[in-house]
C-alpha cells in the first residue's frame, strides 16, 4: 500500500496499530533496561576502581610509611639505650613493635588481592623480626649486662646493614604500591571515561530510538489517519465518488474498508434514490396530467354532461303534460321513469363532482370554529330535522385548523343520515361529544337509528355503495365516502364504532390549531396563546 511501511507479522498479515506501539513500547523499554544496566556496570566499575584506590591502595601507602618510620623509631630507641642504658628510652621500642605487628595485620587486609605487595610486606616483615632477633635483641640484652657502647660498637655496626635491608624493603613496597597507585588512577581516569561515553551513547540511543519511533508512529499510523480524514471530509463535502484506499496498520485498514462500504451504500441509496425520485417526478408529471384530465372532465360533467340529461328531463316533462290526455298509463310510467333516471343521473355528477373537489378546490386551511360551521349544518339541515322530531345535543367545541367548507359538509352529511336512518319507533336523538387528546381532538356522533351491522363497517366508506334499497332511503350512498374523504384531508381517521349496539356511532379525529404566539408588548412579558377551546 502506498504511503504506509510494510509492517507484518510472521503470519504474514499487517500489525494493528495496537501491536505496533506495543512493539515499539517494548522496544523502548528493553532500550531503557539495556541502558540502565550498562550504565550500572559502568557506575559499578568506576566505583569499584576508585574505592580500590581510596579504601585500599592509598591506606596500604600511609601504612608502608608509617612501618618504616615505626621501623627507624625503634632502631632509634634501640641504639639510644646502648648509649644511655636508660631503661625508660626502651618503651618506644616496645609500643613501636606492637605497632607495627597492627598494622602489618591491616596491611594483610588491604593487600588481600595484591600477591606481589603482599609478598614484599612478608619479606620486610621477616627482615624487621630478623633484624629485632639477631640484633636489636641482642644490643638490648647486652646493655643491660652492663656492656659499655664501646664494646658494642661492631655489633652496632653489623646491625646497621640488616636495619637497612628491612628498610629498603619497605621502600620496595612503597614504590610497588606508588605504582599500583598510579595505575589504579589511570583506570579511575578510563573508567570514568568510559562511564560518561556510555551515558552519552545511552542518551543518544534512546533519543535516536525517539526520533525512529515518532517518525514510524508518524508513517504508520498518524499518515494513513490523516489521509483517511481528508478523504472522510472529500467525501462529506459532496464527492461521494472519490474512493477510499485501505493502508497503513491493519485496523485504520479495516476501518478505511468500512468506511468504503458505507460510502459505496450511501452512492447506491443515492443512486436508488434519485431513480426513486425521477420516477417520483414522473409519477408526479402524470399526476399533473391526470389531475388536468380530471378538471377537463370536472368541467365536462359540470357543462356538457349536465345539459342533455336536463334537455332529457325537460322535454320528457313537456311531452307527458302536451300529450297527457293521449298516453296511457304505461307511457307515464316510461317518462316517469325516463324524467327519474336523468335525475338521478344529475345527482351522482353532482354528488361525484364534490368528492373529486375535496382537497382541489375546497383547500382554504385556516382556524376554524366548529362551534360554528355545527351550527351552519345544524341551520341547513332545520327542515329536516323539525319534520323528523329530533333532538341534537352537542358538546363545546373547539377549534381546529381546517377548511370551513368542508367541515361544515362533514357534520351536515353525519347529522343528515343521523336523521336520515332514524328508527321508526322513537324519535331521532343525536349526540355530539368532543375529547381532547394528545394528538388533537376525538369527536363522536351518535343516534339511535337503526344502526348499521359491523359486517359493513368498511362497504360503508366506498363511493356508491348502499346497504338498503334506493327506494327505501334517499340519496346516492356518497355521503360517508365524502366525509372519510374530509376527515383524512385534514389528517384525522373516520370510522364506525362496533361496540356500539344503540344506533349507530361515528368516530372521527382533527388535529388541533397551531398555536398563536402573542406579540410582546411594551412593559409586558411574551405569551403564547393556543387557539383552541
Amino acid at each position: 500500500m502506498s504511503g504506509s511501511l510494510p509492517f507484518r507479522t510472521s503470519a504474514g498479515r499487517t500489525m494493528t496499530t495496537r501491536r505496533w506501539l506495543s512493539v515499539m513500547l517494548l522496544t523502548m523499554t528493553a532500550l531503557v533496561l539495556l541502558g540502565g544496566g550498562v550504565g550500572a556496570a559502568a557506575l559499578t566499575h568506576t566505583a569499584a576502581v576508585s574505592d580500590r584506590l581510596a579504601d585500599r591502595i592509598a591506606p596500604s601507602r600511609t601504612a608502608v610509611g608509617q612501618l618504616d618510620v615505626g621501623l627507624l623509631d625503634q632502631a632509634t630507641a634501640v641504639h639510644t639505650y646502648v648509649i644511655t642504658g636508660d631503661p625508660a628510652l626502651l618503651t618506644p621500642y616496645r609500643g613501636g613493635i606492637d605497632a607495627e605487628r597492627a598494622t602489618v595485620a591491616r596491611l594483610r587486609n588491604l593487600l588481600a588481592d595484591e600477591p606481589e605487595a603482599l609478598d614484599d610486606l612478608e619479606r620486610a616483615g621477616q627482615l624487621a623480626d630478623r633484624w629485632r632477633a639477631d640484633f636489636a635483641e641482642p644490643l638490648v640484652g647486652s646493655r643491660r649486662a652492663a656492656t659499655t657502647p664501646v664494646e658494642l660498637a661492631p655489633v652496632v655496626t653489623r646491625e646497621a646493614a640488616a636495619f637497612q635491608a628491612a628498610r629498603a624493603q619497605l621502600t620496595g613496597l612503597a614504590g610497588r604500591l606508588d605504582r599500583i597507585r598510579d595505575a589504579g588512577r589511570r583506570n579511575l581516569d578510563h573508567a570514568r571515561a568510559l562511564r560518561d561515553l556510555t551515558f552519552v551513547a545511552i542518551l543518544a540511543a534512546l533519543l535516536l530510538s525517539s526520533i525512529v519511533s515518532s517518525v514510524l508512529v508518524r508513517t504508520t499510523v498518524l499518515r494513513p489517519l490523516e489521509r483517511l480524514g481528508a478523504s472522510v471530509r472529500q467525501v462529506a463535502g459532496g464527492d461521494f465518488r472519490h474512493q477510499l484506499r485501505a493502508q497503513g496498520p491493519a485496523d485504520i485498514a479495516r476501518l478505511t474498508t468500512d468506511v468504503e462500504t458505507m460510502r459505496q451504500r450511501v452512492v447506491d441509496a443515492l443512486e436508488r434514490s434519485q431513480h426513486d425520485r425521477d420516477a417520483l417526478e414522473q409519477q408526479a408529471a402524470e399526476l399533473r396530467r391526470s389531475n388536468e384530465d380530471l378538471e377537463q372532465f370536472a368541467y365536462v360533467a359540470s357543462h356538457d354532461l349536465q345539459e342533455p340529461l336536463r334537455k332529457i328531463a325537460s322535454f320528457c316533462q313537456l311531452l307527458e303534460r302536451r300529450y297527457a290526455d293521449q298516453l296511457d298509463d304505461r307511457a307515464r310510467q316510461y317518462i316517469g321513469f325516463a324524467v327519474d333516471g336523468a335525475t338521478r343521473m344529475q345527482e351522482l355528477i353532482h354528488d361525484l363532482l364534490t368528492f373529486s373537489r375535496i382537497g382541489r378546490v375546497y383547500a382554504d386551511l385556516r382556524e376554524v370554529d366548529l362551534t360554528e360551521v355545527f351550527a351552519q349544518a345544524e341551520s341547513n339541515l332545520s327542515r329536516a330535522v323539525e319534520e323528523a322530531g329530533a333532538t341534537v345535543t352537542c358538546d363545546p367545541l373547539p377549534t381546529v385548523q381546517g377548511d370551513p367548507t368542508l367541515l361544515t359538509m362533514l357534520w351536515q352529511n353525519l347529522l343528515g343520515n343521523a336523521v336520515k336512518f332514524r328508527s321508526p319507533d322513537r324519535d331521532p336523538l343525536i349526540r355530539v361529544t368532543a375529547t381532547r387528546t394528545p394528538e388533537g381532538w376525538s369527536f363522536a356522533v351518535e343516534d339511535n337509528g337503526i344502526g348499521i351491522d359491523p359486517r359493513y363497517a368498511d362497504k360503508i366508506f366506498v363511493i356508491f355503495q348502499r346497504l338498503h334499497p334506493r327506494g327505501t332511503y334517499p340519496g346516492t350512498g356518497i355521503g360517508l365516502a365524502v366525509c372519510k374523504k374530509i376527515v383524512e384531508y385534514h389528517g384525522g381517521t373516520l370510522a364506525l364504532d362496533e361496540a356500539y349496539t344503540g344506533g349507530a356511532r361515528f368516530r372521527f379525529t382533527l388535529p388541533p390549531a397551531p398555536a398563536v404566539v402573542v406579540p410582546e408588548q411594551p412593559g409586558e412579558p411574551a405569551a403564547e396563546q393556543a387557539a383552541t377551546v
